[in-house]
């Protein structure tokens, strides 16, 4: 039914109701804030396992999987579109790690080229640079539906944003907490942690047109997203899980394992 209705719209419509669930889910996450000043570590760490977990598996079952697959079609080895766009991927985000300031949950040092933002506006910018390959994963996807593109449907499509939304969550908690429990007022702690998912429908929206306006962009612009989530999970997420997991360090591991679980069985059953 809600597959039926999706289909009736325009594809970048189709990415922009799609990356509205993330945003949601990030703000449901951000939301955290009106219930507890502070979240309990080990569960944060098991929900940023989680989210590395479904991260993981997005990137090969949604994207580079598909990018391989449709790299014979416009005339390349199979491998060239993957490694390229996976390569770029995470030296795009590695770049832009190392240019905008921002500063990571837990962290007292900002990142990037030295700023006079307030630490608030640095946590949100940190967790943003997370969203956008998040919302142009989802926007390349129901491009490349649209497209028509061979092992390319509306529901892979479909269950990547779901993924995509459920690892949001602890993604919103991330920045509203730490800044909660710096005495931010919960109003603002919640609208600065909200506001860090609204780039995910902007790039989706950029995703989706790119893919529609130049078709053998696709495989490329899949794998680049691929990159840049991988990067995330390695440089950010698993590393912020184990950080201070102390005796309780293999809640994040297994939390990674049903991650990639979950998201490998909503692109199978749903894909």
């Amino acid at each position: 039914m809600i597959i039926e209705k999706l289909a009736q719209f325009n594809p970048i419509i189709q990415a922009l109701l799609g990356t509205a669930f993330t945003y949601a889910m990030t703000a449901l996450g951000a939301a955290g804030v009106f219930i507890s000043k502070e979240i309990n570590r080990k569960w944060l760490d098991a929900m940023l396992g989680f989210a590395a977990g479904v991260m993981i598996a997005a990137s090969y079952f949604s994207l580079l999987a598909p990018a391989i697959d449709m790299s014979e079609s416009i005339g390349v080895p199979a491998w060239f579109p993957a490694v390229m766009g996976f390569l770029a991927g995470g030296a795009f985000l590695f770049l832009v790690d190392k240019l905008l300031p921002h500063l990571h949950p837990g962290e007292d040092q900002p990142e990037g080229v030295k700023s006079s933002w307030q630490r608030s506006v640095l946590l949100v910018v940190a967790i943003t640079l997370h969203n956008i390959p998040e919302g142009l994963a989802v926007g390349v996807a129901f491009g490349a539906a649209a497209a028509g593109i061979d092992g390319a449907t509306l529901s892979s499509a479909i269950a990547l944003a779901l993924g995509i939304g459920i690892q949001n969550f602890p993604e919103g908690m991330a920045v509203s907490m730490p800044l909660r429990s710096e005495n931010v007022s919960r109003n603002k702690a919640f609208m600065l942690g909200q506001f860090s998912g609204l780039v995910e429908p902007i790039a989706a929206v950029i995703g989706a047109w790119a893919v529609l306006s130049i078709r053998g962009l696709l495989p490329y612009a899949l794998a680049f997203a691929a990159g840049a989530m991988i990067y995330v999970v390695a440089e950010e997420l698993i590393p912020e899980a184990k950080r201070s997991a102390g005796d309780h360090s293999d809640v994040p591991t297994i939390a990674v394992m049903l991650g990639f679980a979950v998201m490998m069985l909503l692109d199978v059953a749903l894909g």
